[in-house]
């Protein structure tokens, strides 16, 4: 058979979705300066859908830093991968700053967050040791797993009875083995905002023998006095084994980092063969990165002004009796009951008629009776925006919990 030919049949579990959904609901184009206000279909909306929590996408400082840089160093250099030809003072540079924000010995810049943790599970595990993760751990730690030849349990997410049966049973299997364990976890859970129970599980260091790593791609510059994380947040900072932050968040670029002890990342930087076998990040995104970890530590008011517009927004959508959940973190999910063909009748509605962009999240990655909108605030929203999504919510509850979802239209328009 052609390996094509399969394709005519089954596009994938989101594929089967794009006569449909393509350029409205999946990849739809955001238009215009980063920002609480950007243009979607000809039309500006209030949007809710970026992970630019300290605002710094479009910052002037880090604007005319980036374009500096490009200007000086352009996007080739260097040229090479790290290990060969691509390594500089700078990369260095970002790497100590980075170890010494986290309070780690030593850090490891990785060229995409994504590929960098996939390689991390890769290096770090062979086929006598067992990881133990939580079942909503994002796709990079799942993709990372695919390539252990070694068995993995898994257990139901942030329930620490069944984390512990799987340590029992992990440390059975090392025992006869030789091999050791590695815990892997999220420090905030991008989807729903809750917080992964580090202090938990790193009590659980004094009964079993095993490594923690940390996946606080949400965390990092949100999470902590300091901004140091979710660990930071929870007080369990030095009893994170490997911390790895990303980029592509509050640092608004890409890239990230993985830290902790020396020797672990000196193993890492000879054995990742993402990076061994990549080219070595681009000049302007790691002096770009310098400015924003500056900016992170020394001017707290961003982060300040985050928690301002995500204490409001939350509180506020709470005192209207939205179910939020458990977060803990700015990620703000608010759930409603109701299927897929609700779900994209609501999301259309709140996008055309009260122009309110942000994210729609249904089955399977939540129930099927469930519909979740995902909201992020920034530190560029402001308490106007606020109270206005709340109204706009609001809205749109009173709408589903009477169903005038069910026959297709909305407000004088028929959805496809």
């Amino acid at each position: 058979m052609d390996i094509f030919s399969k394709i005519e049949s089954y596009f994938g579990p989101l594929g089967k979705y794009m006569e449909q959904a393509h350029g409205y609901y999946m990849f739809p184009k955001l238009e215009g300066e980063i920002s609480n206000r950007m243009i979607f279909m000809g039309k500006e909306r209030l949007v809710w859908s970026l992970n630019n929590y300290l605002g710094l996408a479009n910052h002037p400082v880090i604007r005319k830093t980036d374009a500096e840089a490009a200007q000086k160093w352009g996007m080739a250099y260097p040229m090479g991968a790290r290990m060969m030809s691509g390594q500089t003072k700078y990369h260095e540079e970002l790497e100590h700053k980075l170890a010494a924000f986290v309070k780690k010995e030593s850090a490891y810049l990785l060229n995409y967050g994504y590929q960098g943790m996939v390689s991390i599970i890769d290096s770090l595990v062979d086929r006598r040791d067992v990881i133990v993760y939580d079942s909503e751990a994002h796709a990079c730690i799942l993709d990372g797993m695919r390539l252990h030849i070694g068995k993995r349990f898994v257990y139901p997410h942030n329930n620490m009875e069944n984390l512990e049966k799987g340590l029992e049973r992990a440390t059975k299997l090392v025992q006869v083995s030789g091999g050791g364990i590695l815990v892997i976890t999220e420090g905030v859970y991008g989807m729903a905002g809750d917080l992964g129970k580090l202090k938990q599980i790193t009590d659980f260091k004094k009964k079993y023998n095993f490594r923690l790593l940390v996946d606080d791609a949400h965390g990092f510059g949100t999470m902590g006095e300091t901004g140091a994380g979710t660990a930071e947040f929870l007080g369990v900072q030095d009893k994170v084994d490997l911390y790895f932050g990303t980029f592509a968040k509050a640092m608004a670029g890409f890239g990230g980092f993985i830290a902790g002890d020396k020797k672990v990342i000196d193993f890492l930087m000879y054995n990742m063969r993402s990076q061994i076998y990549a080219k070595s990040l681009p000049m302007p995104m790691v002096i770009g990165a310098l400015k924003r970890l500056e900016m992170l530590q020394n001017e707290p008011e961003h982060k300040q002004k985050l928690w301002t517009i995500v204490n409001a927004l939350q509180s506020g959508l709470k005192a209207k009796e939205f179910n939020l959940g458990e977060t803990e973190s700015p990620v703000t999910p608010v759930f409603f009951k109701g299927g897929i063909p609700e779900a994209t009748q609501a999301t259309k509605e709140l996008r055309e008629n009260y122009n309110v962009f942000c994210s729609i999240v249904t089955y399977p990655v939540v129930p099927k009776d469930v519909i979740m909108l995902r909201l992020i605030p920034t530190a560029v929203h402001t308490l106007e925006d606020v109270d206005y999504t709340i109204k706009a919510f609001s809205a749109i509850k009173e709408n589903l919990d009477a169903g005038k979802y069910s026959d297709g239209k909305i407000a004088g328009m028929v959805v496809n």
